[in-house]
């Protein structure tokens, strides 16, 4: 298959798979993505993934608000919310767990569940409730 420009997928000619080639080929790729990317061009790109794999709390939530699935590159995370809305995986660092998680994204589909309160709103929350301590206020007076 194809990914970000690469291939992925790697069998050896003695039928055994192999992790070099592949892992040549997700370094090529990432190298693309590490560059002086504008924020909206990251997410167009994000936008577009079949699966997200990131060490980044930052990029675990926009994938979830995506809805693309997020496999993470740590053993703990500070957004515990992407996790329990199952658009994001904790993978740790080995190898082994690494391609075990992205061969089970590709076949799997997730339902993406955005969290409570996570529909763009927040600003007019923001707005509604300070007119209202607003106007409590001027009663008060």
């Amino acid at each position: 298959g194809v990914w970000w420009g690469g291939q992925y997928g790697w069998n050896h000619y003695q039928g055994y798979n192999i992790m070099f080639h592949g892992i040549n080929i997700a370094v090529e790729c990432a190298q693309l993505l590490t560059g002086d990317s504008g924020y909206l061009d990251f997410l167009r790109l994000m936008s577009g993934a079949a699966v997200v794999l990131t060490d980044s709390g930052g990029i675990q939530e926009e994938t979830t608000v995506l809805g693309v699935p997020c496999l993470t590159l740590r053993d703990n995370t500070e957004r515990p919310v992407t996790i329990e809305q199952g658009t994001n995986e904790l993978v740790g660092t080995t190898s082994a767990r690494i391609i075990d998680a992205f061969e089970r994204s590709r076949d799997a589909s997730r339902a993406a569940r955005i969290p409570e309160l996570w529909d763009g709103r927040a600003g007019e929350r923001i707005a509604d409730k300070i007119i209202e301590w607003h106007q409590e206020m001027s009663v008060r007076r």
